[in-house]
């Protein structure tokens, strides 16, 4: 299956109890669907398929367990796996909606239509999204994925629309 046609769903961080269950971090607004096609990945390695038997909330994650993974050691070779779905297994979007996934690389910008930088990855720690932003300059910036900060998104242009919480780019602009 390439790359290209699936989406990141989540991250499978680290066993939870004895039993073959795993914590995730969770990108999608739905629960983990498990009557359809998922694939794993790592890193560069290509996709393998894997059939998720049930999945269940426990202290603002998700815990999952999957097809022959029926103890902590299983469960603790899948630690850092991205979790994926063929995009015609997801709902149609809104118009005003987007995969991050579709926005990777896209150009960010101010209201005003300055260039901050360049989507390059999505982190998840503590359950809260955060975009790295590659600025000109080498560095990074670590924005809140909040849709309060988020204006919108530009298809054509690739680009996505920002405005910062206030005080975030001057902590930066010294680096």
């Amino acid at each position: 299956m390439p790359r290209g046609a699936l989406i990141h769903l989540g991250t499978l961080l680290r066993p939870h109890g004895v039993k073959g269950e795993i914590r995730m971090d969770w990108h999608a607004d739905s629960s983990l669907p498990l009557d359809v096609p998922l694939w794993l990945a790592r890193e560069q390695s290509p996709p393998r398929p894997v059939k998720a038997l049930s999945c269940r909330g426990h202290r603002g994650r998700l815990l999952a367990r999957f097809e022959g993974v029926t103890d902590r050691s299983a469960a603790e070779a899948l630690c850092g796996h991205e979790l994926l779905i063929d995009r015609d297994f997801l709902p149609a979007l809104a118009g005003d909606e987007s995969y991050v996934q579709d926005l990777l690389g896209a150009d960010v910008r101010l209201p005003d239509g300055r260039r901050l930088g360049r989507l390059d990855r999505l982190e998840c720690p503590a359950g809260q999204d955060i975009w790295i932003i590659s600025t000109d300059d080498g560095g990074e910036i670590l924005f809140p994925a909040r849709s309060c900060f988020i204006l919108g998104f530009d298809a054509a242009r690739h680009a996505v629309y920002v405005d910062p919480p206030q005080g975030l780019t001057e902590v930066y602009a010294g680096r």
